[in-house]
């Protein structure tokens, strides 16, 4: 049986970030006895701004569709993208 490293105790984030940085977890770790496909479902996605150019006349219709549902057009264009993504899987 592999013996495995001890994980040292890190002041911050940003200490175990350039730890894990140069070094292999396979020293430290069994990932092998790890728990499969784990989920946080109370975490919020974080966000991040983009920018994209539409034309105009597609800005206007997704704002008409958006006021159909009675949703702001931007929560509409990210539910188009979210749907085309895991239609797509």
């Amino acid at each position: 049986m592999k013996k495995f490293k001890e994980i040292p105790n890190f002041k911050n984030e940003d200490e175990e970030r350039k730890f894990w940085a140069s070094h292999d977890s396979t020293e430290y770790v069994d990932w092998n006895k790890a728990i499969k496909n784990v989920r946080f479902p109370n975490l919020k996605p974080t966000t991040k701004p983009i920018s994209i150019r539409l034309p105009e006349y597609m800005i206007d219709e997704l704002k008409e569709k958006a006021n159909e549902v009675d949703i702001p057009y931007q929560a509409l264009i990210k539910n188009y993208i979210k749907q085309g993504l895991f239609n797509s899987l």
